[in-house]
Order: C-alpha cells, then structure tokens, then sequence
C-alpha cells in the first residue's frame, strides 16, 4: 500500500486561507457559440467538487463537459454548461446568482446566501438550515404501500407534510419527509411526541422486516441543519448497503491491476496510475441530467479525493475518468476496495437516473392528509410508487409520481387502473410519461403533455434532456392554470 504522507493543517487557517483568497467565479459567454464556460479558482478543500456541481444541478443546468485540477492547495474547475433548452446563459440575474452561490457555499453556517427572484429549485430538495420542520428519515425494504402507511400514520398523529421524495434501488427504500405540528405550524419540538411519532413509523417500517434486517426511522432536529436531500438520499442507499444487491452487474475481475465491472450499460474501470501515485476511475454510461452530481456524491461519501477530472457527453453517452486517492492518501491497491468502489458508483448513477413506471402529476390544493389520500388511491388500485417528489407552492400542494403495477411486475399501468385513480382524486391528475408497452389511451385533459425522459432514465436521443425536477416545475404553471377552475369548482 503506498502513503502520500501530508503536513497536517489546523482547520482555523484553513479557514483563513478561504477568507485571503476568497473563490473567483468567471462566466464566460464570449469563448464557445454554443455554450456558457463557469470557471473556478478556490483555496482546495475536501467536497469543495461536489458543492460547485450541487449549486449548477440546482439550477437544471446541463453541463456537458467539464474539467477540475485540485493538485496541491489550490482548485480549478471549467464548466460547459447550457440551459435546459440548450441555450447559453444570458439572463444577467441567474449569472449573478451563480458567482454569489459558488463564494457563498464557503462561507460559514451562520452566512446569508445569495437570493434570486426567481424559483430555481423546489425549495424541499435544496440544502436547508431552516427551522420551521422537522425532518423524518426512513430506510428498509421497498414494498407496496410503504409510503401510504408512512402517510397515513402521520395524517393521524396530525402532522401535516409539507414535502416528500423517495427513492427506491434494487429491493430498497429511501424516504425523506418534512413536517410540521398540523396545528398551529412549526417543528415538533416536544420530545414525549417526537418519540410517539418515531414509535409509530418504526411499528409501520418493522412490520415487514424479518429479524436482523435493515431498517431505520430518524428524526432530524431542525437546528442542526439538513444535508442537500438528494445527497441525503444518496447516503441512506449507501448506508443501506444498496449497492450490494445489484442483480445485473457483471464483474469482469482484475486483469493485472486493472478493475472492470459492467452492469446495465454503466461500465468502470479503475487501474493505477504508479508514475503520480493514482487510481485512474473511468466511467462510461447513458448522459443524463444530474449524471455528474451524483457520481461526485458517491466519490465525497466514500471519502475519496478527486485531483483531477475529465467530464464530456458525446450523443447520448457520457465519459468520466477521474484521478483519486483516497482522503489518507493511499491509493485502491486491494482489490476489494475496487470492487466496492465500483459497485458504489455503479449504484448512485441507477439511483438517481434509473426511474420506472409510468409518471402521474398531481395538482390541488393543500390540506392536511392529502399525501395519505393521493398514496391510498394508488395502493388500493395496485399501484406501486418507485419515486416520488411531492412539495407546496402557496397553497398549492404538486406532486409528481412514478408508478408500477405491482401485479405485472412493474412493466405495464393499465388505461383502466389510472382511469379509476383519476376518478378517486378528482381532475387534479394528469399523466405525463406513458411505459413503453403502453397499449391504451387514457382521454388526456388540455393540460396534458408527453416529456421526452424515457423510464430507464437514459436520454431519447432528443435535447433537452429533464431531470424528475425539472419536469416538476416546468410544469408548475400550466397545472396549476389547467385545475384552477376545477379546484375553484
């Protein structure tokens, strides 16, 4: 095993460094015809890649190349990045919001961000010090109904939900809630009910758990701060072991020192690099919104250190080769540090790209309980949940949804099942995505548009490429126009 032994450094001059030198972001729509260049010089630091790409996803921005040098004390980073409609970046706010949230995520906590006026992002995805929720954390084995029960209990211990998203991976669940006390508002602060409410979910998760497996129910006190939740939910699945559980994943071993595993069209391979002290990881896979946020996710997680990178999307294919060690400064020379790491990253590009089912909107007013009718209406029609993200603008209450079928295997929705849903909650749905085996019609109202995501997660071939969130609140403005009248009604 070889050492890359460095001097240790107090974190207050660390800190100091950051406030000397602060970042310099340029935004340069002179270089390139086709695209904005963002770049960035900042004092290095251990994640420092991974908050430049959160602030750019949440954004939606498309990058589609993108080069990072972190050699020594110093970082460099070079975006390529479009809007959703493949467009360069001209509206001077949004540039201005980029350069102050990039020197804003180094600041410390207790620093106010950069504002913009207008919504960039559901606010119940983005990072979060506030504390007017609390928030629940729930992991363990993906089932039907799981969310419904999770929300039914709370409609009856009147917690009013203020947001939701879950994620399912192979065979698992991750779900993050926000809630507030259903009278009056506010975070749950008393701890006879915190405890009661942790109770209550923990009876819900275990009652399909066999002894010794894996589940796990967590309340977030509000002042402690929140991760950025899709990052949270990364490292739930990850904590969960998820990654262990791939089905499709063909490992093709070493071949002298060189790591290959292949697994859905997601290929890496991970060799050394002996003349500078390296792992090379290289990683080729379907291009997709968030692709490169969610690979960094898991190299930060797994506290690996990216010195230097390569990113770029040819068609509908992405490259990626970075150069890494881990944060002790050892190198992956045993084998099965490689194969996890493979597995690992191999895992967080099917969470976050890897979508099935057929995707329903919902649009209406907010009101206690609404997560718990919407999800019940899904369970008692066979209905099955492999994403959710569910939030509030105003006293509008939108969700988006991907449903299976759980009888057929998660392959095929019938006309007829969304039909009835449709009947049961009212004209406030609509259906987006239709599956590929999609044999039928459902009478689509005025509002409804097809999007160009296929279920697997991978680009049609077509730009712009959306994201689940993207697709959310672009269409915020015509749900709402569109079930206005029938609300009012």
């Amino acid at each position: 095993m070889e050492f890359a032994y460095q001097p240790y450094i107090d974190p207050d001059f660390e800190s100091l460094i950051e406030r000397i030198y602060p970042p310099r972001v340029c935004v340069d729509n002179d270089t390139y015809p086709d695209c904005t260049l963002v770049k960035v010089d900042s004092a290095n630091k251990h994640g420092i890649l991974l908050e430049l790409v959160q602030v750019l996803t949440d954004l939606d921005l498309v990058i589609s190349k993108s080069y990072i040098s972190s050699d020594g004390g110093w970082f460099m980073d070079v975006f390529h990045v479009t809007d959703q409609l493949g467009n360069k970046l001209t509206d001077e706010s949004l540039i201005l919001y980029i350069q102050q949230a990039i020197c804003a995520s180094r600041r410390v906590p207790n620093q106010t961000g950069p504002t913009i006026k207008r919504q960039v992002r559901p606010s119940h995805v983005s990072s979060s010090s506030s504390s007017d929720h609390t928030a629940l954390e729930i992991t363990g084995i993906d089932r039907p109904g799981l969310l419904s029960e999770i929300s039914a209990v709370l409609a009856q211990l009147e917690c009013h939900v203020t947001a939701a998203v879950a994620w399912t991976h192979s065979g698992r669940a991750a779900v993050i809630i926000y809630v507030e006390e259903g009278r009056g508002g506010g975070p749950i602060v008393d701890s006879g009910r915190l405890a009661h409410v942790q109770e209550q979910l923990e009876n819900v998760v275990e009652a399909h758990h066999g002894t010794g497996e894996r589940r796990s129910v967590r309340l977030t006190d509000p002042k402690l701060g929140r991760t950025h939740t899709e990052r949270r939910l990364h490292q739930l699945l990850y904590a969960d072991l998820d990654y262990t559980r791939c089905q499709g994943c063909n490992d093709a071993g070493d071949s002298g020192s060189v790591h290959r595993r292949d697994c859905a069209k997601i290929h890496v391979t991970i060799e050394p690099c002996e003349e500078k002290g390296y792992s090379i990881v290289n990683l080729r896979s379907a291009d997709r919104p968030k692709l490169l946020f969610d690979t960094v996710c898991a190299l930060t997680d797994m506290e690996y250190v990216v010195f230097h990178a390569a990113v770029s999307s040819l068609g509908t294919l992405a490259d990626q080769e970075y150069f890494i060690r881990q944060k002790d400064g050892c190198t992956l020379e045993k084998e099965s540090e490689r194969h996890k790491l493979s597995q690992c990253l191999i895992a967080a590009i099917e969470r976050g790209g890897m979508v099935q089912g057929l995707r329903l909107d919902v649009c209406t007013m907010n009101r206690m309980g609404l997560l718990s009718d919407v999800t019940r209406a899904f369970r008692e029609n066979g209905l099955s949940i492999s994403r959710a993200e569910v939030g509030r603008h105003g006293e509008m209450a939108i969700g988006s949804f991907y449903v299976t079928e759980a009888s057929s295997g998660g392959s095929y929705v019938s006309p007829e099942t969304v039909e009835q849903v449709r009947k049961e909650l009212g004209e406030s749905i609509v259906v987006v995505d239709k599956l590929p085996c999609w044999n039928g019609e459902v009478k689509p109202t005025a509002a409804s548009k097809p999007s160009t995501r296929r279920h697997d997660g991978s680009a049609g071939g077509e730009k712009p490429r959306f994201s689940l969130g993207t697709l959310f609140w672009a269409h915020l403005g015509w749900l709402s126009s569109n079930f206005g009248s029938s609300i009012r009604s």
